[in-house]
């Protein structure tokens, strides 16, 4: 007999909830010590278990002070014979479904413990709220728990919950029948998994949990006791066959007060599945957030005092032969024992709430600046009743724009057998998605405000694009996305800012904000389009990113401004003057009729400008066409069609400016020759070179080139050197002469003709 103080007690009983068992002393008693003055004493018999400590017991007492617990044997065989087993039939759809799971090549398999867990935790949850109405439901076995011993010798896992169990019927309608929906959609998704050779991780995704038990078993058997009846009845099933059978437990040993106990017996190649540190390692990936405890039996030892015998060797003195007395002392040794241990003892950090989550900004990317259509970043991971579901999402419960927001999520209102569908459909996701897309911005928003600026720019540099992709596919957050917004602009060319920002700069009179895309910062800001704004002290906003055009076009305004395109035709900045207008127009009207009809179709109209100060011409584009900017990035799309593109870059706007000395020139010529040649030459390269300077692309660049040279050799032919003309009229043998020549002697002289005389003769 071992007596044991409470302080020892403790190092050896757990909890109010542990089950002792040792391997030691077979048959042992200890004599155990309980009450503050321990006073009171109480014996416990320990059964000694076998080699691998299973318990060869199953009925549970309970003891008043709750500081143990003690199971007694019971296996006594009853001598009343055993009720018939009843043999049925599989559904056909779910004896096509353990088909597929048994002869499918999983590369997961551990996921089952994770389901058959799940499975015992939704048993102890009804449990827990049907008693909340029928208080006698708990009467048998108060405690919720969850249980799972190994045999790892024999291959056995045994999964042992205390919930709500189930009655002979609900044994055959839950596992013999599935709801042939959630069936069709599992084989379904299973064959596309397959023929992509994807991972067919899809248990647990289509309420066939309890059936990956055959992904490491050859037989099931699924022990149950329902309170709501008298018996208790076991399931049991093998793989690769086509029925299954039902009968009453009879064995007073295996019987529960209430609940439902899985024995798995494993296939040769999954025992290593029941070694009990493979058991608690998968607990403690997928179900350490299971707000039941889970329960695993474990080898443990403490160490103890034991006496032993002196060698009466020893004890001789020299010289003495008279009898000595044998003496005892005392050794430490470690006694061993099975005992169970929590293994999900570890709370969520995301707190007790119904919808938890934990989100955070990573401080670069991972996948890159410019990878922002990428949606499976795996960032999220759901929980559901703090169970792992998945992290394969595609939009479902975060956006892609938002795909770089790394976090954990858990709900106990999402069902275990969460589907995509589910998660497309459930009210619950939309509801989950909002809430998270509104806490991200919350986040974001908090790094724009931070006081150290550059903070938000090295998240910008990050993710800026992410949220101009916001801007194009969430309109319901456009006034959260808005704010967040960094731009160049025409006074700030080198440092971005808000549209909080411009707003705050805008003139009095300013009605609308005023943009110019481009594909840099140099080429918006030496654009035509900006001369008046520039002199009228107007702020511009550079959208030089290819997305950003885009994006505001979606945003349309920010705080009751509108986003107006300097690029296009008809703008307003708001300094009319009608009777000039109308002055203007009757003196160049005709000259931009006779423009019109030179180009032709090249443009829908020719009009004066409003914009211009000290460029002749510009190309604005039509109003609700394309913009220059646009037109080239469409043009550089490989599936381009080509039939919008000539639609949209259809229409665009000839716009001069009268006061300059090209466009009077060339409404003297109207007036004048209107037929004449060079004239309509100077309106072909006018165009042309409005293309180039508005950010278009030209049909035909040689023939530009061919244009310029003409124009060139007009400019400057005879301005260095003296006419061809001149120089055959006054020196015909000039052709004998190299160039060189005429270049060094610009003067010539006609030469002295002297006849030949002989010597000494005189000439007459």
């Amino acid at each position: 007999m071992h007596k044991l103080s409470r302080r020892s007690l403790a190092a050896v009983l757990r909890s109010g909830g542990s089950r002792y068992r040792t391997t030691a002393a077979p048959n042992s008693t200890f004599l155990i010590s309980v009450g503050e003055n321990e006073s009171k004493n109480r014996w416990l018999s320990v059964l000694a278990a076998g080699s691998h400590g299973l318990p060869d017991f199953t009925k549970e007492s309970y003891l008043n002070d709750g500081l143990a617990r003690r199971f007694e044997s019971t296996a006594a065989a009853s001598d009343t014979p055993s009720p018939p087993a009843e043999k049925y039939e599989y559904q056909a759809e779910v004896s096509r479904l353990m088909d597929l799971i048994v002869n499918s090549l999983y590369s997961n398999k551990e996921v089952f413990l994770r389901e058959l867990i799940s499975n015992a935790s939704d048993a102890l949850d009804k449990l827990r709220f049907l008693s909340v109405t029928e208080p006698e439901l708990l009467k048998e076995a108060a405690e919720l728990d969850i249980r799972i011993q190994t045999d790892k010798d024999n291959g056995i896992i045994t999964i042992t919950d205390t919930g709500i169990g189930m009655t002979k019927q609900e044994l055959v309608d839950c596992l013999g029948t599935i709801a042939q929906s959630g069936t069709a959609k599992f084989l379904k998704a299973l064959k596309d998994s397959k023929d992509a050779g994807g991972d067919n991780n899809l248990i647990g995704q289509f309420g066939v949990g309890f059936y990956s038990a055959f992904l490491v078993a050859d037989k099931v058997a699924v022990s149950t006791k329902s309170p709501k009846s008298d018996k208790q009845y076991v399931w049991e099933g093998e793989a690769n066959a086509s029925s299954y059978i039902v009968r009453e437990e009879t064995d007073t040993s295996a019987l529960l007060p209430r609940g439902t106990r899985l024995t798995l017996y494993l296939k040769h190649d999954e025992k290593g599945f029941a070694h009990p540190e493979r058991i608690q390692k998968l607990i403690k990936n997928y179900s350490q957030f299971v707000s039941f405890p889970i329960y695993t039996w474990q080898e443990k030892g403490y160490t103890k005092e034991v006496e032993v015998e002196e060698d009466p060797a020893e004890a001789k003195t020299d010289g003495q032969e008279e009898k000595t007395e044998k003496k005892k002392k005392t050794k430490t040794v470690i006694e061993k024992y099975w005992d169970w241990e929590q293994s999900n003892e570890t709370k969520p950090l995301w707190g007790e709430v119904e919808f938890r989550s934990i989100l955070y900004v990573p401080a670069v990317s991972s996948t890159g600046k410019d990878d922002i259509a990428n949606p499976k970043t795996k960032n999220i991971r759901l929980y559901v009743k703090r169970v792992f579901i998945s992290d394969d999402f595609d939009g479902e419960l975060f956006p892609r724009y938002l795909s770089f927001i790394k976090g954990v999520v858990d709900s106990n209102d999402l069902p275990l057998n969460v589907s995509r569908e589910i998660l497309q459909e459930s009210r619950i996701v939309r509801i989950m998605r909002k809430r998270l897309v509104r806490k991200a911005f919350d986040m974001i928003l908090g790094i724009s405000m931070s006081d150290n600026r550059e903070d938000y720019e090295k998240f910008w540099d990050n993710f800026g694009k992410h949220l101009k992709l916001g801007c194009i596919e969430d309109r319901e957050n456009h006034k959260r996305l808005a704010p967040l917004l960094r731009f160049y602009s025409s006074q700030s060319d080198d440092v971005m800012i808000s549209l909080d920002e411009y707003v705050e700069n805008m003139k009095p009179e300013q009605k609308d904000i005023y943009f110019i895309a481009a594909d840099s910062v140099s080429s918006a800001m030496n654009t035509p389009f900006l001369e008046k704004l520039i002199e009228k002290d107007l702020e511009v906003l550079l959208l030089v990113d290819p997305i950003d055009e885009i994006a505001v076009q979606n945003l349309k305004s920010y705080k009751d401004k509108s986003f107006v395109d300097i690029s296009k035709e008809d703008l307003d900045l708001g300094d009319k003057n009608e009777e000039k207008e109308k002055e203007i127009k009757q003196e160049f009207g005709a000259t931009c009729d006779w423009i019109k009809k030179r180009l032709g179709d090249k443009v829908a109209s020719v009009q004066i400008s409003n914009r211009l100060s000290s460029s002749p011409c510009v190309l604005a584009s039509g109003k609700f066409g394309w913009s220059a900017n646009m037109e080239r990035l469409m043009k550089s799309q490989n599936m381009g069609d080509t039939a919008s593109l000539e639609f949209m870059k259809g229409r665009r706007v000839f716009e001069i400016n009268p006061g300059h000395p090209i466009i009077q020139n060339l409404n003297a010529a109207c007036r004048a020759n209107p037929n004449n040649e060079e004239a309509l030459r100077a309106i072909d390269l006018l165009y042309d070179a409005a293309l180039v300077t508005s950010g278009f692309t030209p049909e035909n660049p040689a023939q530009l080139g061919g244009k310029i040279y003409e124009m060139m050799n007009s400019a400057l032919a005879g301005k260095w050197s003296v006419p061809a003309a001149e120089i055959q009229h006054e020196q015909p043998l000039a052709a004998e002469s190299t160039p060189e020549q005429q270049h060094t002697n610009p003067e010539t002289y006609e030469a002295e003709v002297v006849e030949p005389v002989a010597a000494g003769s005189q000439k007459q």
